[in-house]
């Protein structure tokens, strides 16, 4: 059964009828399927957000962080305009904020009507969220369908333990799955 990645009961379709036959998947969508990835949610001002499952920090000096995002998506416009970003790391709890913001929820109200936000300078994050990082742009470039996004950390807030949300081939899992 089809559903929209959150608990079952909200069943739309018996099949995603957006899915591509697996004959004719291609073999790289396949295996970054099989990585396990952790669920973020970038925002900006304005405000703007896009959940992103493929976003990675590299220590150094400075830190780094790297993610692949929707050139297309508010979310891209919003950090060209401002030069900064915030990336909050989404826990189990934020399935249905996570596909609010991926645009596979509706958003009544805006995508920000919902839930409690922190206002920092980098963007809203969600009140609960398991940590953020503010972030300064530095470039990007084209990297297959996606822009992948290069910048620094200047801040750093995370919260005591926090299980992070996992996507794994198409769906929401937990470290306990």
């Amino acid at each position: 059964m089809f559903h929209v990645n959150h608990q079952p009961g909200a069943e739309i379709h018996h099949v995603d009828p957006f899915a591509t036959p697996a004959g004719e998947r291609s073999p790289a969508r396949r295996l970054r399927g099989r990585l396990a990835s952790p669920v973020t949610l970038w925002t900006a001002p304005g405000p703007a957000g896009l959940t992103v499952s493929s976003t990675l920090v590299a220590e150094g000096e400075p830190d780094r962080l790297l993610g692949l995002v929707d050139p297309e998506a508010d979310l891209w416009a919003a950090v060209e305009e401002s030069g900064r970003f915030a990336v909050a790391v989404l826990g189990p709890a934020h399935r249905q904020l996570a596909d609010r913001f991926a645009g596979l929820f509706p958003s009544p109200g805006g995508l920000f009507a919902l839930d409690e936000w922190v206002d920092t300078p980098y963007g809203p994050v969600p009140a609960d969220a398991g940590g953020w990082v503010g972030c300064r742009l530095d470039g990007s470039r084209e990297c297959g369908w996606a822009l992948l996004v290069e910048a620094t950390v200047e801040v750093v807030e995370l919260t005591e333990r926090a299980e992070p949300l996992l996507h794994h081939r198409g769906r929401y899992r937990t470290l306990a799955d």
